[in-house]
């Protein structure tokens, strides 16, 4: 008990100012409600400020979670996208094989579409790459179109995309015909002009007017005949020489180019087959030896 009263002397200061505080404050504010509205006020203002500290700590806690969420969305997002690129590259191609006229001659032939990915004009020696391979049965030696014409011819294959020599390219020699006719010479880029070609060694007697169409010949097993090449330009020839050679506008643009088609003769291994028996009996002698 004694030490409660020493507390209560020690202290007696606090407890009087407490005291006078707690009836000070019951008389301005119990007696007049515009200062019960000012008080009220000002603890409102008070506690909106705290709860907007707090809820500003909260926010920052809560920011991994939202940073994770919005992640996952755009991760959605882009596999959707994805999704409409891919559907709006099969219809692409569904439309650009329905535009590929199959003539009687290319019945034994099929045709895989493919997207260009790479390409050149501009150098001495041209190729592109496409963004098909041997997964999706692209082997070397097989021919390269688009739908207007000729693009070149493919030269080396990995599992996914395939390189393609262009015709754009003095290495790729392309047996080609005046359609209607059986004249027939050799298509090569002489490195000039990306749009033009020439075509080389048809026959003196040969008759063509500027304007006549140029086709490939059906000569080999890589391309079937009668597809587009191009256009006769110009007489290049010397009256000197013996054979006729033919500036050509090539049918393909070779700066725009996007989807081509590669394709696949059915009866290669055929042609290939009876080529290898042709070549074994030349070299038997009469007697059979």
């Amino acid at each position: 008990m004694n030490e409660l009263f020493g507390f209560i002397v020690r202290n007696s200061k606090w407890f009087i100012v407490t005291f006078f505080v707690a009836i000070s404050l019951w008389l301005l504010l119990g007696s007049n409600p515009y200062n019960q509205h000012v008080y009220l006020t000002s603890a409102g203002r008070m506690a909106s400020t705290v709860y907007k500290g707090a809820n500003n700590v909260t926010s920052y806690f809560n920011l991994h979670e939202i940073n994770d969420d919005l992640n996952r969305r755009n991760a959605e997002l882009q596999a959707q996208i994805a999704q409409l690129e891919e559907t709006i590259d099969l219809l692409s191609e569904a439309q650009f094989t329905d535009t590929m006229r199959v003539e009687p001659g290319m019945r034994h032939f099929e045709f895989i579409v493919a997207h260009v990915i790479n390409n050149s004009i501009a150098h001495p020696f041209n190729y592109l790459t496409i963004n098909k391979g041997s997964s999706d049965g692209i082997r070397p030696e097989l021919g390269v179109i688009d739908r207007n014409g000729v693009v070149g011819i493919v030269s080396n294959v990995g599992p996914s995309s395939a390189r393609v020599i262009s015709l754009l390219n003095p290495h790729f020699r392309l047996s080609c015909k005046l359609k209607r006719t059986e004249y027939f010479g050799s298509l090569v880029w002489d490195g000039e002009n990306p749009t033009e070609a020439l075509l080389e060694e048809l026959p003196r007697h040969t008759v063509f007017n500027i304007g006549d169409t140029i086709v490939t010949s059906g000569y080999s097993a890589v391309f079937p005949e009668g597809l587009p090449v191009g256009i006769v330009l110009d007489n290049e020839t010397d009256k000197t020489q013996n054979f006729f050679t033919l500036r050509v506008r090539l049918l393909a643009d070779f700066t725009t180019l996007s989807n081509v088609q590669v394709v696949i003769n059915t009866q290669a291994e055929e042609l290939e087959a009876l080529t290898a028996g042709e070549e074994n009996d030349s070299k038997k002698t009469p007697f059979g030896n």
